[in-house]
């Protein structure tokens, strides 16, 4: 997850997702590592790619398990997601790639962007890691 700006300024970088899983849905850059690829140099390729920014990786926030199941209850999806904190670098947020949408969304007002509530409480754990 991407911040930009000090503590109680900072804004934090969303995308809406453009394919499925959760297509249309509000969410934070990410995507496949490719082999080969160490986990920190995916997630910065795929915040450049979804949103054209250039970001530093400081710390490993979290590991989560993504399930999508289909209507049978049978797993549809299955996503391990490494969650960094990363602070923005260099260029303006604007869709590419997978996304439909990129924005810097304040904190305070994430509740208008109907975010999975694990993205939610990773944003809060990168809030009180970075100190905001």
């Amino acid at each position: 997850m991407v911040f930009k700006g000090t503590a109680g300024a900072e804004r934090v970088l969303l995308i809406r997702r453009a394919k499925p899983p959760r297509q249309g849905t509000w969410s934070l850059p990410g995507g496949r590592q490719r082999h080969g690829e160490t986990v920190r140099a995916a997630a910065m390729r795929e915040v450049r790619e979804e949103t054209g920014l250039e970001v530093e990786i400081t710390l490993l926030l979290d590991v989560v398990d993504s399930l999508t199941r289909d209507s049978t209850g049978a797993v549809a999806y299955h996503y391990t997601l490494v969650d960094f904190l990363a602070e923005w670098r260099a260029g303006e947020a604007q869709a590419g790639d997978d996304a439909a949408e990129a924005i810097w969304a304040d904190p305070r007002d994430l509740c208008s962007y109907s975010l999975w509530s694990e993205t939610l409480r990773i944003i809060a754990l990168a809030l009180e890691r970075r100190g905001g």
